[in-house]
């Protein structure tokens, strides 16, 4: 085969695809946003909940300094300050069960020092997540999916917009730490050359505070940073949720049903009802008509009704119907135009006439009792 008909037929395929998938341009409904959110799909962005846990970190770390400092200061007393009897034990005794007792009870001492920062983290983390996409757990994004380990989807990922968009992040995260840092460590330069000349609490202070500074303002602008990128995730997530009109159409079918099929419905239960129509229509005591489009067929009988109630109704055809059967059941047909058009309009089958046709009916009754002989 020639490279001309190659690239034809790859053409063609191509096209065939689009046609096949068509362009996302339709507004994603609420029953795929609600499916989607139940697989865990949802516009959410990791620096947010990130950005504002560190910015918790700092600030309790400002109000924690002191307190944080003594008790640390307590921990590494207590420890350092066993040495000398561990030094002074004999060489041949085994103190490996002291030394274990120590460290866990060390290490527990620790955890409690650090648990206000643990929960801060803990809390914000949870904050932040609900405040983008509400509250509605769900475990399926835990679930292993197999289609992850496919090389080919991989690659894609990798070279993928969402890639570039997470490259331009840190690479702009990383300019702003290193311009923030830059600029307070420019004016602090004469103080931080003399640090190993003062005593070493104060120089831990100083340092400390500088550091908490630091990591103050870099939070402040990674914030923003969160909000632009929750921004994007609402945007990509958004276009990520639209449908083609085919997909439209076959979700509509999936909670509607098939057009065509709810069609075939309507019309066998219409026959159905046309045919009840008719199998009653011999006990009709008259019928009404238009003359031609509009047929009204009425049975009046004291021990079923108090009023003349409606036996069938038809226009057009179904009203040449009904006359037909009149005809053959012998049935009196009397013309009255406005009569004939009021009933099929406000009367279905089975009611009985309102109380402004009584008396219109009720001549139209007596025109057919005359005729009848009946009294």
């Amino acid at each position: 085969m020639s490279t001309e008909k190659l690239l034809l037929v790859y053409d063609l395929q191509f096209f065939a695809k689009e046609g096949e998938g068509g362009e996302k341009t339709e507004e994603p409904t609420s029953k795929k946003l609600e499916d989607a959110r139940k697989e865990g799909q949802v516009a959410k962005s990791q620096e947010f909940a990130s950005s504002f846990t560190l910015l918790g970190m700092f600030i309790l770390l400002r109000i924690w300094t002191s307190t944080l400092g003594s008790q640390l200061g307590e921990l590494f007393g207590g420890f350092y300050g066993r040495i000398p009897y561990f030094t002074a034990l004999p060489a041949y005794r085994d103190n490996s069960g002291e030394y274990s007792t120590l460290l866990t009870i060390g290490l527990l001492r620790l955890l409690v020092i650090l648990l206000p920062f643990l929960l801060t983290g803990l809390v914000v983390s949870f904050v932040a997540d609900l405040v983008q996409v509400k509250w509605k757990p769900t475990s399926k994004p835990l679930k292993p999916k197999f289609s992850k380990l496919n090389p080919i989807n991989g690659i894609k990922r990798i070279f993928s917009l969402n890639k570039l968009v997470e490259l331009i992040k840190s690479l702009l995260k990383l300019g702003v730490m290193i311009l923030v840092i830059y600029n307070e460590l420019r004016d602090q330069w004469p103080v931080l050359f003399v640090l190993y000349d003062m005593p070493m609490i104060q120089a831990v202070l100083l340092s400390g505070q500088l550091l908490i500074d630091i990591g103050m303002k870099i939070s402040m602008i990674f914030i923003g940073i969160a909000f632009a990128d929750f921004a994007y995730q609402k945007w990509k997530f958004h276009q990520d949720m639209k449908m083609t009109k085919q997909e439209v159409k076959e979700e509509y079918k999936s909670q509607e049903g098939d057009p065509a099929v709810k069609g075939k419905i309507r019309q066998r239960m219409q026959e159905a009802s046309r045919r009840r129509m008719m199998q009653s229509l011999p006990k009709a005591d008259v019928v009404i008509t238009n003359p031609t489009h509009y047929a009204v067929a009425l049975r009046y009988d004291k021990e079923i009704a108090e009023a003349p109630f409606l036996v069938a109704k038809g226009a057009d055809y179904m009203a040449r119907k009904i006359r037909e059967a009149a005809v053959e059941y012998g049935i009196e047909i009397v013309e009255n135009k406005p009569l004939a058009r009021s009933l099929y309009a406000n009367v279905e089958l089975g009611e009985e006439i309102p109380e402004e046709l009584y008396v219109a009916v009720a001549e139209v009754l007596a025109i057919v009792y005359r005729r009848t002989g009946r009294a």
